[in-house]
C-alpha cells in the first residue's frame, strides 16, 4: 500500500494538500507537531474519504527529523509515492528582529528537512512512479526587506527542486515546485506580519483549499514549476522585469511599514 506524506499536515495549505489528494484516493501519511489537530484531521479525513490515515507527531525543525519520520515508515511498512514537503514558516522584520538562532531554526525548517527528506525518501520514491511537491513562495522571485532570510529560503527550495527535476528526468520521479502568494492562513500570525502588508494581504489571500488544489493539479501533471493566482504569476514577472531596487524598495515599503 502506497501512501502520499505530508508535512506540516495540521493547518493551512499542508491541511487543504491532504484532503485533496484523499480526495483523489491517496492513502495519507500526516506529519507535524500538533497531536491534537492531527488527531482530529485523521479522523475527518478517514471518514468522508476511506482511505487509510496515520500521522505522527515530530518537531520538523530539529535535524533528525526526517530520520525520524523514515523510521517510522519503514517501521510500518508505509511505502511513500508522494512526499508532499510544505512545513515551513516566516519571520518579518529587520534582520536584527531576531536573533541568529531563530533564523536558523526557520532555515533548518525550510531548507535542511527538505532536504533531508528528500534525501531519505528519495530511493523509495524511486522504486514507483512518485512525485515531489515542494512548497515555496512567491517571495522566493525577489529579495524582500522586511523578509530577507524567509525569502532566501523559499528561492533555495525553488532553485533546488528545478535542478532536482532535472537530474531525475530519467526515472519515475517527478518534482514539481509551487509558490503561493498571500494565503488564507495562520503563515502572518506566525511571521509577525502587522501594518500594511497585513492589510494588503486581506484584499488579495487566496484560500488554503483552492491553492491546494492547483498545487496537487500540478504535480500530478508533473509540472516543474507553478506560480498559483494570476496577481501573484503578474507580481513575480513584474519583480523580474523591474530594476531590482524599484521591486526591493517596493517590498520594504509593505513589510517595513508598521502602519
Amino acid at each position: 500500500m502506497t501512501y502520499a506524506l505530508v508535512t506540516g499536515a495540521s493547518k493551512g495549505i499542508g491541511k487543504a494538500i491532504a484532503f485533496s489528494l484523499a480526495k483523489k484516493k491517496f492513502n495519507i501519511l500526516l506529519v507535524a507537531r500538533s497531536e491534537d489537530l492531527l488527531k482530529v484531521i485523521a479522523a475527518d479525513i478517514k471518514k468522508e474519504f476511506t482511505v487509510a490515515v496515520d500521522y505522527l507527531v515530530v518537531d520538523l525543525s530539529v535535524s533528525t527529523a526526517a530520520s525520524q519520520v523514515f523510521e517510522w515508515c519503514n517501521k510500518n511498512n508505509y511505502q511513500v509515492n508522494a512526499l508532499i514537503n510544505n512545513a515551513g514558516y516566516g519571520l518579518s522584520g529587520t534582520f536584527e528582529k531576531y536573533d541568529a538562532a531563530a533564523y536558523l531554526n526557520m532555515m533548518q525548517l525550510n531548507m535542511g528537512t527538505l532536504i533531508s527528506m528528500t534525501h531519505i525518501f528519495l530511493p523509495m520514491l524511486k522504486k514507483q512512479s512518485s512525485y515531489i511537491l515542494n512548497i515555496a513562495s512567491t517571495a522566493a522571485y525577489q529579495s524582500v526587506p522586511g523578509l530577507g532570510v524567509y525569502a532566501a529560503t523559499k528561492s533555495f527550495v525553488l532553485s533546488f527542486s528545478r535542478s532536482l527535476n532535472i537530474e531525475l528526468k530519467n526515472t519515475s520521479v517527478s518534482v514539481t515546485c509551487v509558490s503561493p502568494g498571500g494565503t488564507n492562513t495562520d503563515f502572518g500570525i506566525r511571521a509577525d506580519i502587522s501594518g500594511k502588508a497585513t492589510s494588503m494581504a486581506q484584499k488579495v489571500n487566496m484560500i488554503a483549499e483552492d491553492v491546494a488544489e492547483k498545487a496537487v493539479r500540478a504535480m500530478l501533471n508533473k509540472r516543474t514549476e507553478v506560480i498559483i493566482g494570476t496577481i501573484n504569476k503578474i507580481g513575480a514577472f513584474a519583480a523580474w522585469l523591474a530594476p531590482k531596487k524599484l521591486a526591493e524598495y517596493g517590498a520594504a515599503k509593505i513589510y517595513l511599514s508598521n502602519k
